[in-house]
């Protein structure tokens, strides 16, 4: 699987002759990569990518041209109806335009079913994640941006002082701390210890 994207810096870091460098990965990059999807760089709509891919071109013109659609066509669309207030536009365009967009655009499928494939045996919420590494400090915390988070008492040792262990940032603004595969710490977006007795 790959996903074809722009080279915005949260899919890529760049060097200074503009390549895309991937060591190390960026948030986006390291979730595709524990997903097995390979990332491809567009480089413009209209010239072929360096690296020799020929789809990447024709896949970020059509993504180009479809915003052109919705960033210009849908102002003038929404002029000529009469709308002149944010919430009338929003109304418009959650009831009017998609039925309206579908019906003249929709293409139907060449084959039935979902594209989507199910993942036995992964977590997602510990892949799609904010993921960022960090030393324990010598009082058995780990600072994390405001916040200062208390390892619990683990029966596997007495602390974790100077290890280096991985932050999880959940959706929800929740953290959990990992150490290689074992999470030694879970917390709520304040940085209060959740589920102590369910830490390990």
């Amino acid at each position: 699987m790959s996903l074809h994207t722009d080279r915005g810096a949260h899919y890529f870091r760049a060097t200074k002759a503009g390549e895309i460098d991937r060591d190390p990965l960026t948030q986006v990059g390291r979730a595709l990569a524990q997903l097995g999807v390979e990332p491809i760089g567009a480089y413009s709509p209209h010239s072929p990518s360096k690296d020799g891919r020929l789809s990447t071109p024709h896949a970020r013109g059509r993504s180009e041209r479809a915003f052109g659609t919705l960033q210009n066509r849908r102002v003038k669309e929404l002029k000529l109806a009469g709308i002149a207030s944010i919430e009338a536009a929003n109304l418009c365009i959650r009831e009017v335009y998609p039925p309206a967009h579908n019906a003249r655009f929709a293409v139907e499928a060449n084959q039935p079913g979902s594209a989507f494939t199910p993942i036995p045996g992964i977590d997602l919420d510990e892949i799609l994640c904010i993921e960022q590494e960090r030393q324990v400090g010598n009082d058995n915390c780990v600072s994390y941006r405001t916040l200062k988070l208390q390892i619990p008492a683990s029966p596997p040792r007495a602390h974790f002082v100077k290890a280096r262990v991985k932050v999880h940032v959940y959706s929800d603004g929740s953290h959990a701390l990992f150490h290689g595969p074992r999470r030694i710490g879970r917390y709520d977006e304040n940085g209060s210890l959740r589920d102590a007795k369910n830490a390990a």
